[in-house]
């Protein structure tokens, strides 16, 4: 219940907790007596985790959708409609210079309150107190020139290879790289370094290119050494480190007579639009992936549409003759414009203006030539096909 009126009065979790200590209102509702001190605001979040953990964040609006569909107010059939927004991370976003320096920082802090007499005899605390006394934040300034950032880029790639080695070191306490802290350096560290050897046999620390080492797909990539699920995600000219939220309502048109006062009798209120579902992904998930765990998320309610409407981002001409022959769902949606070079440039013909025989295995092009050559094919890992036509026919 403290969750609940966090989110509709919009409080962090120390003002949750503060309420609870003083407001009357929320001692009210929450059964408490007057003189009930309340508790940490670290409970709200650990709350949160174990009802995460155990796959129990939708039982609320199960419940809630179950009690609405015995009376009546949505059912099966009809319209609904999904949208998506981004959802922000509650982490500051780091670049990748600042995400190993803050990372290398945050393991230290861990191993310090963990181990402090281990910190102070296998480390140089001097140096390591110069480079990481204080959070990299706002206040933290970035060198000027791109030599000096590479050059502070290594820095903490050595440091952040010479702190795991030493936790890893046998004579070190077993329990230290078990801490979730170096957990997260050492996954950092590969995402972000490559280590080799010279000629000489010399252990080289080096900072990972996308072009020439690779460095992972963003589904994977960390981007912050507090917040582990969120990613970094575009959609159109949006940029951003979080989560994409997805929301599914009935969309019901106005029924007559809404709102319109009758003498001796009270305006019909309008049937409000209930959410059906809600499903959070990381800021990498593309909204094309949701259409099909929302559809089998809406029939384990017994609520599937009969249109569901929808943007663009979540279309494809599969998906659209699948919900249709798998669910009896129409999909109302735009498709996505074309976005090859030839689209681009408005320069030779689209795919779109070929007429295709699927049965002749034969293809047109907009100036009645047909294809010479047609060839089932595997590209990027689905079915396609490659068709060919005569050069005599194309040149003119």
């Amino acid at each position: 219940m403290v969750t609940v009126l966090q989110m509709a009065e919009n409080l962090t979790d120390r003002a949750a907790a503060q309420k609870v200590r003083f407001d009357l209102s929320w001692k009210y509702c929450l059964g408490l007596e007057l003189e009930g001190v309340g508790f940490d605001a670290s409970v709200l979040s650990e709350f949160r985790t174990r009802v995460v953990g155990h796959g129990l964040e939708g039982r609320v609006l199960d419940l809630l959708v179950a009690a609405l569909k015995e009376k009546g107010l949505v059912k099966a059939g009809g319209k609904q409609r999904t949208g998506s927004t981004h959802v922000l991370a509650a982490a500051r976003e780091l670049n990748r210079l600042e995400l190993a320096g803050e990372t290398v920082r945050a393991a230290l802090e861990a191993l310090s309150a963990a181990n402090p007499d281990w910190v102070a005899h296998a480390l140089e605390a001097g140096g390591w107190n110069r480079r990481y006394g204080r959070r990299i934040d706002t206040s933290w300034r970035s060198p000027d020139s791109q030599v000096k950032r590479d050059a502070l880029a290594l820095e903490y790639g050595r440091d952040a290879v010479a702190l795991l080695k030493a936790v890893y070191h046998p004579s070190a306490p077993a329990w230290l790289h078990q801490l979730p802290a170096l957990q997260v350096l050492r996954q950092i560290t590969v995402q972000n370094y490559l280590i080799t050897t010279d000629s000489q046999g010399q252990e080289v620390v080096t900072r990972r290119e996308a072009d020439k080492d690779g460095l992972p797909p963003g589904s994977l990539r960390l981007t912050s050494p507090y917040d582990l699920d969120a990613r970094y995600g575009t959609k159109r000219d949006l940029r951003r480190t979080g989560y994409r939220l997805h929301i599914s309502e009935v969309c019901r048109p106005p029924r007559p007579g809404d709102q319109v006062v009758q003498q001796g009798h009270q305006a019909r209120p309008p049937v409000p639009n209930v959410i059906t579902h809600v499903a959070t992904t990381d800021a990498t998930v593309p909204d094309v992936k949701l259409i099909e765990p929302v559809h089998q998320a809406l029939s384990g309610r017994g609520l599937l549409p009969a249109g569901h409407y929808l943007d663009s981002g979540y279309a494809s001409a599969e998906l659209i003759a699948g919900a249709q022959a798998v669910s009896g769902i129409t999909l109302v949606t735009p498709l996505l414009t074309g976005t090859s070079r030839l689209h681009r440039e408005n320069t030779g013909y689209r795919r779109e203006a070929f007429a295709i025989d699927w049965d002749a295995c034969r293809a047109a092009c907009p100036q009645g030539a047909a294809s010479r050559f047609w060839s089932p094919a595997r590209q990027n890992g689905r079915d396609a096909v490659v068709v060919r036509f005569d050069a005599a026919d194309c040149g003119p």
